[in-house]
């Protein structure tokens, strides 16, 4: 008949087996078999504060690789009591060309991701630090605005704000009225191609229907209301459920106003969910009543309502329904707080099916493109898939044909989350096209991998991805196609990762000193790393002092000198500058005073030290770079980035979220929010050059080389690394003569989120590291050497060895790009010495622990 008669068994794994699961998905494939041995010695650096089981142990992760390889022995310093808190997804909304989701998280802030179809390239672009005191209901996409796409989103307190994706700001464009919003839902005009090859209309969930338009004349008669009050116009128009009972209708105009057009009748009980029909003529409302109502879009007038409870598990007037969605076949299905997912006949308003496989609220549902699968999800942590089937029923008349009748069936369940999940939605992204033909390389047989980690095998055009998020913080995807056969995908492993910088050597005694960026104060650290290759040494953290925010703002950036003496942040406000007094010989004492700087100086989306910490730079909200001189407190030049070096104008680029400075205290390269990267002479005060986004991904991390203060290494969230040289304004040596990097660390698992420099001047290696793994490059041998095994080109070696300042070596018969899989998701890592790592990272399950929302409840058999 096309569809299992009886459902897959689904096995509810505990939550500690679940977590692990995600873990040790990486570990297991036989993605590594393929790289050399590589020992790393751990030994767990815990604070003074409390103590840790594993106290003065050493450990030591094996990775088995071919024996015929080289091992290299790196000893790694390890801590895991940094806090860390990440804060809950409470809504998510795809773009209307399908290729990005915003997620909208309790504590104010949002996040722009790129959407990937596979487990590889998944990318939070953007992160706006948010009102923390307004907390998000539901986000809309729309198009226009002089950038192509508008997000907006409600607010519990009734307002609505646009989120600027240029300007990185947010700003409010519906006041309140003093009633709370719960959802909107939006539709945009008949016949309006919002992409040349993707037209849709707007769902009650936030998601886009990508396949075809459907388009129908509204009813027009001598009774229609004037021309703000008709069907669609122009402009979008958006559908607002109100608390107090009432449904707002607004148009959305091309400054961003919101134009009142009517309210609908006011109901009984709050207005919590809210859906239009696919051809905009109708508008559906659920709320805390238990029914749900059908108004003419045009009139304003009530057609039908439906008491939910009726048809499944509750009695009606107790139910909420808390979410709404509108298919193309007619069908309306609702989610309801009994733990029902319901399937309604949108014309007589009559229940076609009923599924109560939740075990509690349903929140969210999201559709797949094609509307014959539906998805849902709730505080059960479970996703569940219901697919549209036919079956054939036999007719009393054997002379009649059999009859054809369209079901929805259950087909599976999935439990990624372990809290409540918030919200759903479907994106389709675009994959990158494969390696061309001449530029493969051959490789050698290997074992299929493990079906979990095989995304690349429907990693292709038009793959439509489901996103889920929630309480637990995280985000993750699933195909819609092959929703039964592959694991989710867990898009961000860190999410919210706790910013943090390492200073190898300060002017206190030549000690270590850790800054770690929560979101209201800054710590600092004394890190004390002793000799871990003999059990019982231990290593440990001294805070220093902490310094919080003033009036609990929202800190947006900081940064710490090479000297360890000056450390400086920014909120929301203005950016803030603080200095370390040293007392008695070998100690510091806790005192902090606070620095001046210029008052015109605006708040920071980054900053950093030049490494002699003579100067701060700070990358201001207005987009203008300020370089100021801390002895004096003043500012000494201020950069404007242009694509156009000799272009005299004011700032018209996106604001700058990264910098990066040379040792030599020349060039500063500033990378803005898309990925764009430019490079300025900070000795002539000048622009140096403009390097474009890179195949069009963002940069992910970068830093110049200590070595050769004109080489810059970045990384992208396409898993490429690109060396510059921004004095002759070229590709490096190296990629110039890179053509591809190893298939191993192209499905690097995870996004590249930090990079450091070995500090031995005999190196040229770098570690680079996402919150699953680490790999280890070696800009002193070539990207290829893992499949041909051929040595790099004795004249481009000695180019590169001279590009790096490294002495030359006797030996290169060791593969480049060890990639070395982590157990738990790391929040930072860096060099401390040649062979020597510092790394902090959490135990996934102390984080989950520490989130406030309890986890799902789990009946164990039994018990």
């Amino acid at each position: 008949m096309g569809h299992k008669t009886q459902p897959e068994m689904y096995t509810d794994p505990s939550p500690d087996i679940n977590l692990r699961k995600n873990l040790s998905n990486i570990a297991a494939s036989p993605l590594y078999p393929t790289l050399p041995l590589i020992k790393i010695q751990l030994t767990r650096t815990v604070s003074e504060r409390g103590s840790s089981s594993s106290m003065g142990k050493t450990k030591t992760l094996s990775v088995d690789r071919r024996p015929s390889e080289c091992v290299s022995s790196y000893s790694v310093h390890k801590i895991s009591s940094i806090d860390w808190i990440p804060s809950p997804v409470v809504a998510l909304a795809t773009s209307f060309d399908g290729l990005r989701v915003a997620a909208a998280r309790h504590d104010g802030s949002l996040e722009i991701w790129l959407v990937s179809p596979g487990s590889i390239g998944w990318h939070c672009q953007l992160t706006i630090h948010g009102n923390p005191n307004g907390r998000v209901t539901s986000l809309i996409w729309c198009p226009g605005g002089p950038h192509g796409s508008r997000l907006f989103s409600s607010h519990l307190d009734g307002s609505v704000t646009k989120w600027d994706l240029f300007h990185l700001n947010q700003e409010t464009v519906l006041e309140s009225v003093g009633v709370s919003i719960w959802k909107m839902a939006v539709t945009f005009p008949k016949g309006d191609k919002i992409n040349d090859e993707r037209k849709g209309d707007q769902m009650g969930n936030g998601f886009h229907d990508f396949v075809e338009h459907e388009s129908s004349e509204s009813d027009e008669d001598s009774d229609s209301p004037g021309p703000h009050e008709g069907s669609v116009g122009e402009n979008p128009r958006v559908a607002i459920g109100l608390d107090n009972g009432h449904v707002g209708i607004y148009d959305i105009s091309d400054t961003d106003e919101f134009i009142y057009v009517k309210s609908l009748p006011r109901v009984k009980g709050r207005v919590l969910s809210v859906a239009w029909s696919t051809d905009a003529n109708y508008i559906y409302s659920g709320s805390s009543d238990g029914l749900i109502r059908c108004w003419n879009a045009a009139l304003g007038n009530e057609i039908y309502r439906i008491t939910v409870g009726l048809g499944g598990l509750g009695s009606g007037h107790e139910l909420c329904i808390w979410s709404l969605l509108s298919l193309r076949s007619g069908t309306l299905v609702s989610a309801d707080s009994s733990g029902s997912v319901q399937f309604w006949d949108s014309q007589h308003g009559t229940l076609l099916q009923t599924h109560s496989l939740h075990k509690g609220h349903v929140n969210a549902l999201a559709a797949a493109p094609s509307h014959d699968r539906v998805f849902s999800a709730g505080s059960d942590g479970q996703v569940i898939l219901y697919k549209l089937c036919s079956s054939q029923s036999a007719s009393s008349d054997d002379n009649k044909p059999l009859s054809t009748m369209k079901r929805w069936m259950y087909v599976h369940c999935v439990r990624a989350h372990t809290h409540d999940i918030r919200a759903l939605t479907v994106a389709l992204p675009i994959s990158h096209e494969d390696i061309k033909a001449e530029r493969r390389i051959k490789r050698a047989r290997r074992e299929e991998k493990p079906i979990h980690f095989s995304y690349h095998k429907w990693a292709h055009l038009g793959v439509p991805m489901l996103i889920s998020a929630g309480d637990d913080t995280k985000l993750f995807a699933y195909p819609v196609k092959e929703f039964t056969k592959f694991y989710p995908h867990d898009i961000c492993p860190a999410p919210q990762r706790t910013p943090i910088q390492l200073v190898l050597s300060s002017v206190f005694n030549q000690s270590k000193m850790l800054l770690v960026q929560s979101s209201q104060c800054i710590d600092i650290h004394l890190l004390q790393l002793k000799n871990v290759r003999t059990p019982g040494d231990l290593a440990k953290t001294k805070i220093l002092c902490r310094v919080k925010s003033k009036a609990s703002q929202k800190i947006i950036c900081s940064t710490i000198s090479d000297s360890g003496a000056l450390f400086a942040y920014s909120d929301q406000e203005k950016p803030r500058l603080y200095e370390l007094e040293s007392g008695e010989v070998g100690k510091i004492t806790c005192d902090v005073r606070r620095r001046t700087l210029p008052q015109r100086l605006p708040f920071a989306h980054s900053m950093i030290f030049t490494h002699d910490s003579s100067c701060l730079i700070v990358a201001g909200h207005d987009r203008m770079i300020y370089v100021v001189d801390v002895e004096r407190s003043e500012l000494m030049h201020t950069f404007t980035p242009r694509r156009e070096l000799n272009e005299e104008s004011s700032p018209t680029e996106p604001p700058i979220t990264r910098l990066f400075s040379s040792s030599d205290g020349q060039w500063l390269a500033a990378v803005n929010c898309f990925g764009d990267i430019y490079v300025f002479n900070l000795e002539t005060r000048r622009n140096q050059w403009f390097i474009s986004r890179l195949d069009g991904a963002s940069v992910t991390a970068g830093g110049f080389s200590p070595e050769n203060s004109n080489v810059l290494i970045v990384t992208t969230s396409s898993n490429q690394v690109y060396v510059f040289d921004v004095e002759a304004k070229q590709l490096g040596e190296w990629s110039r003569h890179t053509s591809t990097l190893p298939r191993r660390y192209q499905e690097f698992p995870g996004e590249v989120i930090g990079l450091s420099f070995s500090p031995s001047p005999t190196s040229s290696s770098v570690v680079v590291y996402s919150s699953k793994a680490m790999c280890l490059i070696d800009f002193g041998l070539s990207a290829e050497a893992d499949e041909s095994h051929n040595l790099i080109n004795q004249d481009l070696k000695a180019n590169i060895i001279q590009n790096f300042n490294t002495k030359k070596r006797t030996k290169h018969n060791r593969k480049n790009f060890n990639v070395v899989p982590l157990e738990n998701p790391v929040l930072f890592l860096a060099y401390t010495s040649k062979n020597s790592l510092f790394m902090v990272d959490k135990p996934w399950l102390q984080v989950v622990k520490s989130l406030e929302a309890p986890p799902v409840h789990r009946h164990i058999f039994g018990t």
